[in-house]
């Protein structure tokens, strides 16, 4: 709040835009966060907010030329990223960089960087524009197989074709479920896999660091279950890296990403990877010293990241409210915070339309099993009325 200060504009204002704003405040950054809704998340703490669809590259730039900020953080995928290109051609400062936000918003964008130009193993595909661009695509790929938009997150618009039967409402489902409305689709061949992981990885001024891999569970391609540390091999452990370090060099900057691989035995295929802290990173904030937000700020203002002090086995249990309102209340709190090494946040956001993840619980335990099933005695314990 002074001349000489930090500034940080936040695109994006959800749960994981609150925690990156506090943190950022911790180490004196102003803080302004943006978003298309009033009272998002990070809202409620930032120094100043405002709201317009960062679609739109007039008001995106008209935002950032009011505020001037040292840092534009994007914590979405839906944003005009081409304009971010422009703008920090004209000097501004992008997290990690605007080509990592640009080849990220659009599942295209990456999937060809790792499995055309970097050459890492990644599952079958095809990207379809129109209905006989996708017929074909599902004919050359086979059932079953994954769809999804190009531009969407948290499983908007992603389903599974089983059948032929469900050809028609999966072109439907992209079609209405991308984030920047009906587009291209990217059509995905199943992969025969053990597990899945988040690799958190941290570009900074002191290297490359990684956290312990994150094993987790994602229904109809939404988070819902996290743990660290995910067991693996050695051997895999150190290919993963390698694939994470590869693909994270390649888009450059400061910052934190979350790379998300299968795994099969020691194999490991890349999946996708986003420029920001990962929904099932939150466990972090009860696994490690700093979390996934607090690294992702010291590496951005090109602070030093000289280790990761890991606390031990810890699991994540998202709370996901279905409905239609504007007034969710959370009860039953003194049984879900009654045993030790449990925590809970919840986000604050305004209302739910469908379904919508609107808290977390925080476990650790001795091992991952207990963790897990700690987080679970919780969840069933909390009491939601909509």
């Amino acid at each position: 709040m002074t001349p000489k200060g930090r500034k940080a504009l936040l695109l994006g204002s959800g749960e994981l835009g609150k925690e990156v704003a506090l943190e950022l405040q911790r180490l004196g950054v102003e803080v302004v966060a943006c978003d298309k809704y009033h009272n998002a998340p990070a809202m409620q703490v930032a120094h100043r907010c405002h709201v317009f669809n960062m679609l739109d590259p007039v008001e995106l730039r008209r935002i950032v030329e009011l505020e001037r900020p040292d840092h534009i953080i994007p914590e979405i995928e839906a944003i005009a990223t081409p304009e971010l290109l422009k703008l920090e051609e004209e000097g501004f400062n992008i997290t990690p960089t605007a080509r990592a936000a640009w080849l990220t918003m659009n599942r295209e964008g990456i999937r060809r960087l790792a499995a055309e130009e970097l050459g890492l193993p990644t599952s079958p595909y095809r990207f379809a524009s129109t209905r006989e661009e996708f017929d074909k695509a599902v004919a050359e790929i086979g059932i079953p197989c994954v769809v999804k938009p190009v531009m969407s997150s948290s499983g908007h618009g992603q389903s599974t074709v089983k059948s032929a039967g469900d050809i028609d409402k999966a072109w439907k489902e992209a079609q209405e479920g991308g984030r920047a409305g009906a587009g291209r689709v990217i059509v995905e061949g199943f992969v025969d896999f053990d597990y899945e992981i988040t690799l958190l990885t941290v570009r900074s001024v002191s290297g490359t660091t990684f956290c312990e891999p994150v094993g987790h569970i994602q229904v109809n391609g939404d988070y819902r279950y996290s743990w660290q540390p995910q067991p693996m091999s050695q051997k895999a452990l150190e290919e993963a890296k390698g694939i994470a370090k590869k693909v994270t060099d390649a888009l450059g900057g400061y910052g934190i990403f979350g790379v998300e691989l299968f795994v099969k035995g020691d194999k490991v295929i890349f999946s996708e990877v986003s420029p920001r802290p990962h929904d099932t990173g939150m466990v972090t904030m009860i696994s490690q010293d700093l979390s996934e937000f607090a690294l992702h700020a010291r590496a951005l203002l090109g602070l030093p990241v000289p280790a990761i002090d890991f606390y031990g086995p810890s699991a994540s249990r998202a709370i996901v409210v279905e409905g239609d309102t504007d007034c969710v209340e959370f009860g039953n709190l003194e049984q879900v915070l009654a045993e030790p090494g449990t925590q809970l946040r919840i986000f604050g956001k305004p209302e739910v339309h469908g379904h919508r993840r609107m808290g977390v619980i925080l476990t650790r335990g001795d091992s991952v099993e207990e963790a897990r099933e700690k987080a679970e005695r919780a969840y069933s314990n909390l009491k939601l009325e909509i």
